[in-house]
């Protein structure tokens, strides 16, 4: 984009939502305009309906938030109907802006958008960008193991709009595989990696460690655990590192999601230690994220190439130790294993033994403060 040109961005749970993709949604809008655009992102708010505009460098920034009402994740019918009223109230809302806009981007959430946008857009004959967060109806496939009659058609369908997509923004090479897996023209794709959210430096200052941790390791899990996210390996490799191995680490369970509850289930069931926390606002996620001695993260098999967990870029960030429990064909293993050195561990879905051998040589090195364990204890 080179001369100035009005965009229109469009995504879900804006600030101060807990939203991965609106928070990241702002950091590219606010970009766009300071390089001379002028960029309306639009999404939705938990507090009401809500309009603000300001110059950002020599462009302009307009933001729109649209009230809507959190959901029940688990309960598909509500999940499938809060998509639908959702994603018809943003193309009511935003026709005007669509109409004067000369780009429309948009997002993979909310879910299923593009059943909206790509035939709304035979009329308007914009320049639509599809950013492909996670990849929807995959996901739902994913979770169920198999696609069925009716995931399957939507599948069929979504296929054959993604192909009439101008441009597609990825945050991965394993999403660009799977755009390619389905006929996605390479000149049409562009990876545009995100970054962490927020900025880390030594001078960033940790939050105080949870009760209960001083004398331990604290291994964080922060954000979304879900279906796309394995928990099973980790909770039997935890078990493991406490009953035979060096028992150093305790988790800190700073998470939501479908998971959550029979995570803490099993801890409890097994006795293994943790510690209960709550996502906290933008502000604070920089020294959250400087207060572990090292980061988890999961990925399901099934869902490589579908979602990459946006957190992954904060963690590397931090200079902590990572333990990332999934495919090696994953960005989360590309990146982490080019940044963090000795201080990365990696390990198949399933195995819990080499778990358990992963979280004893992580807690090995930082407890021996050796080279790669960029800790900022």
């Amino acid at each position: 984009m080179n001369r100035s040109q009005r965009i229109l961005y469009i995504c879900d749970w804006l600030p101060p939502d807990f939203g991965a993709v609106g928070q990241y949604g702002v950091i590219w809008a606010r970009k766009l305009a300071s390089e001379g655009h002028d960029v309306t992102l639009a999404g939705l708010s938990s507090n009401g309906d809500s309009e603000r505009s300001e110059a950002v460098g020599p462009g302009r920034y307009r933001e729109i938030k649209l009230k809507t009402v959190l959901y029940d994740k688990t309960d598909t019918l509500r999940r499938l109907l809060w998509t639908i009223k959702t994603n018809n109230r943003l193309l009511w809302r935003l026709w005007r802006e669509m109409r004067t806009a000369d780009t429309i981007l948009f997002t993979g959430s909310p879910p299923l958008l593009i059943h909206w946008m790509a035939p709304a857009n035979l009329l308007l004959r914009k320049r639509l960008v599809y950013r492909i967060t996670d990849f929807h109806p995959e996901c739902a496939i994913a979770q169920r193991g198999s696609a069925g009659l009716l995931l399957n058609l939507l599948y069929r369908l979504t296929v054959f709009w993604r192909r009439r997509i101008d441009q597609f923004e990825v945050l991965g090479k394993d999403q660009i595989a799977r755009l390619c897996e389905i006929g996605i023209p390479a000149e049409r794709i562009e990876l545009k990696r995100d970054s962490s959210p927020v900025a880390i430096t030594q001078e960033t200052l940790p939050l105080s460690r949870p009760n209960g941790a001083q004398a331990s390791l604290l291994l964080l899990y922060s954000g979304n655990w879900g279906v796309a996210h394995d928990h099973r390996t980790f909770l039997e490799g935890y078990r493991l590192h406490h009953q035979k191995g060096t028992a150093r680490f305790t988790l800190w369970l700073n998470a939501t999601g479908s998971a959550v509850s029979a995570i803490e289930q099993a801890l409890q069931a097994h006795d293994l230690p943790y510690v209960k926390g709550a996502p906290v606002p933008i502000e604070q996620l920089a020294s959250l994220l400087v207060t572990p001695d090292a980061h988890l993260i999961a990925l399901s098999d099934p869902f490589v190439g579908f979602v990459l967990p946006s957190k992954v870029y904060g963690c590397i960030e931090s200079g902590k130790a990572v333990l990332f429990i999934g495919s090696e064909k994953s960005d989360v293993h590309l990146l982490c294993a080019k940044d963090l050195g000795p201080a990365y561990q990696r390990v198949e879905v399933g195995d819990a033994d080499g778990c358990q051998r992963a979280l004893d040589r992580l807690s090995a090195l930082i407890d021996d403060g050796r080279p790669g364990a960029r800790s900022l204890r």
